[in-house]
């Protein structure tokens, strides 16, 4: 069965491709129903690699079990999307109840908008999100509880969203700042 959710992000595509590669994003899109710990002797990265195994937590409280997380990244095969973006789970559930999921095929898609930049110029992103549940018996059940998720997801997106696209900023240095080789000399 699958989990569905196509969102405009108010934020630009860049920015929300970054998030998609952010465990912190990860987290934060998930709490507090869920919080995901890293089972990595190294904790989190700043961004994901491969392959990253988390333990699942419900409302902070006690454990659901483990699951595998497996990225990859993707283009659209359809020339008018060149310019999707798509990262891929393919990992699943590995341990306590999320072991009756074994497998995921979940896709995150970003776009720009395609109905341009808004009345202020700024560029928006199309996000659209594909969860394949496949659980035997049980796939009814989890279909519920991951469509319900998926709600609260769509409602953590669009409010973190904003949040992403901001990039520090650029500073140039200042010639007579700490880091320069000139030290500024006060006079009596």
């Amino acid at each position: 069965m699958r989990v569905l959710l196509k969102l405009t992000l108010d934020c630009d595509p860049d920015a929300a491709w970054r998030a998609l590669q952010s465990p912190t994003a990860f987290r934060e899109v998930a709490m507090p129903w869920l919080d995901f710990r890293s089972d990595e002797p190294g904790g989190f990265p700043t961004t994901w690699g491969s392959d990253h195994r988390v333990r699942v937590k419900a409302l902070g409280a006690f454990t659901v079990g483990t699951q595998a997380i497996r990225l990859d990244t993707l283009r659209s095969t359809d020339p008018r999307e060149q310019a999707t973006r798509i990262l891929h789970d393919s990992g699943g559930g590995t341990g306590g109840a999320l072991a009756a999921i074994p497998h995921l095929d979940h896709r995150m898609a970003i776009a720009p908008d395609p109905a341009g930049p808004d009345e202020n110029g700024r560029l928006r992103t199309l996000y659209r999100d594909q969860l394949i549940v496949k659980a035997g018996v049980l796939t009814p059940f989890a279909w519920y509880a991951f469509w319900a998720f998926w709600q609260w997801r769509g409602v953590r997106l669009r409010k973190l969203a904003p949040t992403w696209a901001y990039d520090p900023e650029v500073r140039e240095p200042d010639e007579t700042g700490p880091d320069s080789d000139q030290t500024k000399v006060e006079q009596p």
